[in-house]
C-alpha cells in the first residue's frame, strides 16, 4: 500500500484485525505537526479497498513513538477494538522490541520504575510519584560497544524503553530526546513482534519482522 512517498507494508487483514508494519518518523495518529499519521492513512486504504462511502472505522489500541517503526495491530471492528484493549490493560498483549544500546549491557535483567510523564515537554522521568513501569530484556549481541538487545514490555509507559535504559546511562543509540551523546541517526528501538488472542476466534496470533536494514541493526545481521 502506498499513499505519496510513504509505503505501508500490510502484514495481515481479515474483518476484525489490520496488522500492518509503521514506517519510522510517522506519527501513529493526527498531532500538532500536521504530518500525514498512520491512522488516517489505514482509513484511506479501507475506504479505497472495500469503496465505503464516507469514513472508515479503525481502532487505535497501541501506540508507537514517532521515529519508532515496526509491527502494530489496528481494530476494524469497535468490539474488536474492545476486546484487544482489555488483552493490553490485563497484559496479555505481548510486545517484544529490539533496541541496540550504547555500552555493554549484563545478559538479562529486569527494570522496574516509575515514570511521570510531563504534558508539556512530552518529555517523561523516573519519579516516585509515577505510574509503574516494569520491561525484561535480554542480551542479543555485542559488536563496536553496542549492544543488541530483545525486550519485552509488561507495561506500556510513554518512552518507557528510552527512559528506563537512559536512566540507568545505557541510553539508546540515537535517542536524541533522552541520550545527551546521540548523534544525528534514527533512534535504533524497532518494534519487532506482536502476541495476542484474535479477539473473535481466540486463536493465538503472532506475528515478528526482521531487524531493519539500516545501522546500527545492520552490525548484528551475523547474530
Amino acid at each position: 500500500m502506498g499513499d505519496g512517498k510513504v509505503m505501508i507494508n500490510i502484514i495481515y487483514e481479515d474483518n476484525h484485525l489490520l496488522v500492518v508494519e509503521k514506517p519510522i518518523n510517522v506519527p501513529v495518529q493526527a498531532d500538532k505537526s500536521g504530518d500525514e499519521d498512520l491512522l488516517s492513512m489505514l482509513k484511506k486504504y479501507l475506504i479505497e479497498k472495500y469503496d465505503k462511502p464516507g469514513d472508515a472505522y479503525l481502532g487505535l489500541v497501541h501506540r508507537l513513538d514517532r521515529p519508532v517503526g515496526g509491527v502494530m495491530v489496528f481494530a476494524k471492528t469497535s468490539k474488536a477494538a474492545s476486546r484487544l484493549s482489555k488483552q493490553v490493560q490485563k497484559h496479555e498483549f505481548k510486545k517484544i522490541y529490539m533496541a541496540v544500546i550504547e555500552g555493554k549491557v549484563s545478559e538479562s535483567g529486569t527494570f522496574k520504575d516509575r515514570l511521570k510523564k510531563d504534558e508539556k515537554t512530552n518529555i517523561t522521568r523516573v519519579s516516585e510519584d509515577g505510574k509503574e513501569a516494569e520491561l525484561s530484556y535480554n542480551l542479543v549481541g555485542f559488536v563496536n560497544n553496542l549492544s543488541l538487545v530483545r525486550i519485552s514490555l509488561k507495561t506500556g509507559r510513554s518512552h518507557q524503553i528510552r527512559v528506563q535504559f537512559a536512566s540507568r546511562k545505557i541510553p539508546l543509540y540515537g535517542d536524541q530526546k533522552y541520550n545527551p551523546n546521540a548523534v544525528k541517526d534514527q533512534i535504533a528501538l524497532f518494534a519487532s513482534k506482536l502476541e495476542f488472542k484474535h479477539p473473535v476466534t481466540k486463536e493465538v496470533m503472532s506475528f515478528e519482522l526482521p531487524l531493519p536494514e539500516r545501522y546500527p541493526f545492520t552490525l548484528f545481521k551475523s547474530v
